[in-house]
C-alpha cells in the first residue's frame, strides 16, 4: 500500500496540534527506525521518545497550532515553511529555573524538513527560531554575561 507523502505530514502536523492533540497518531506516523532531530536544540529523539517535543509544545501552549506558509513536496521530501502559535500557558523549564506560565503569545517561525519512505517518516529535521521564542517568552540574551566571560 502506498501513502500520499503530503497526507502523512499533513497528519503528523494535525496530530501535534493543540485542538486535536494526538501524541501516538503522531509517533506512529514513524518508520520503526525513524528518528525526530530538534536541529537548533540538538536533540534527537527515537522510539517511544518521538512524541516528547511534541507533549512539551501542548504543556507550554495548550493551544499551540502550526500555521503551514509554504508546502512543498518532491517526491518523498516535503519541505515546510510554518509559524508555531499558541498562548504560553504552562511552565518553561530552563537551566536557571522555570519561567511561569505569563499569557505571551507565541508565534515562532520554524522550518521543517520530512523524509518519507514507504508511507511513513524516516527523518524529521525542524528548525525552529528559538531566539525569536525566547524573546517572545520574555528571555533576553545577557550579553555582559558572555562578555566577561571571555
Amino acid at each position: 500500500m502506498t501513502t500520499d507523502t503530503e497526507t502523512v505530514v499533513r497528519a503528523a502536523y494535525k496530530a501535534a496540534e493543540g485542538s486535536t492533540l494526538d501524541v501516538q497518531g503522531f509517533v506512529d506516523l514513524f518508520a520503526e527506525d525513524g528518528v525526530f532531530n530538534n536541529i537548533v536544540g540538538g536533540e534527537t529523539y527515537r522510539g517511544e521518545h518521538l512524541g516528547d517535543l511534541v507533549v512539551f509544545m501542548a504543556k507550554l501552549a495548550p493551544d499551540v497550532h502550526r500555521e503551514l506558509h509554504r508546502f512543498h513536496v518532491l517526491g518523498d521530501i516535503v519541505t515546510v515553511e510554518l509559524t508555531i502559535q499558541g498562548t504560553v500557558a504552562g511552565p518553561f523549564e530552563t537551566p536557571a529555573g522555570v519561567i511561569h506560565p505569563t499569557g505571551a503569545k507565541l508565534d515562532i517561525p520554524t522550518a521543517d524538513f520530512w523524509y518519507v519512505e514507504d508511507g511513513k517518516v524516516k527523518e524529521f529535521n525542524c528548525y525552529v527560531g528559538v531566539n525569536v521564542m525566547l524573546t517572545q517568552l520574555g528571555v533576553q540574551p545577557d550579553f555582559a554575561a558572555a562578555v566577561a566571560a571571555n
